[in-house]
């Protein structure tokens, strides 16, 4: 009985690795192979590339970041909840609001070790 739905399974996971596989052997042998000097310099936006390949961003950006996204994710999860709010129940609200105070004490946690703030301590 359940068999059925592991071959099903199999298949797609053989799909899943043979046909992107396939889609690039046949590109690679179907394209024109003409690699010149000009083709295989470094392209920045039609100009010849100055300075380092690598500049160091400071880790507040990243950090900011990170409270966005946090954040972003939030709103996904609010949102459906505020559409159906009125078949969950009181149940859904308190589950919401534990979410929510969970949100917010990493926010306070965040604030008290100074992740928020913009200048170097």
């Amino acid at each position: 009985m359940y068999t059925n739905n592991y071959v099903i399974v199999a298949i797609f996971a053989a799909l899943a690795v043979f046909l992107p596989v396939a889609a690039l052997t046949v590109g690679k042998l179907l394209r024109p192979s003409r690699p010149l000097e000009e083709k295989l310099t470094t392209y920045e936006s039609g100009n010849e590339p100055v300075g380092e390949g690598q500049v160091r961003f400071n880790i507040r950006y990243y950090l900011f970041a990170l409270m966005f996204v946090v954040f972003d994710v939030e709103t996904v999860f609010l949102y459906p909840w505020a559409v159906a709010y009125n078949q969950l129940g009181l149940f859904a609200l308190v589950e919401m609001c534990i979410f929510v105070s969970l949100l917010i004490v990493g926010l306070l946690y965040a604030w008290k070790k100074k992740v928020l703030q913009w200048t170097s301590v």
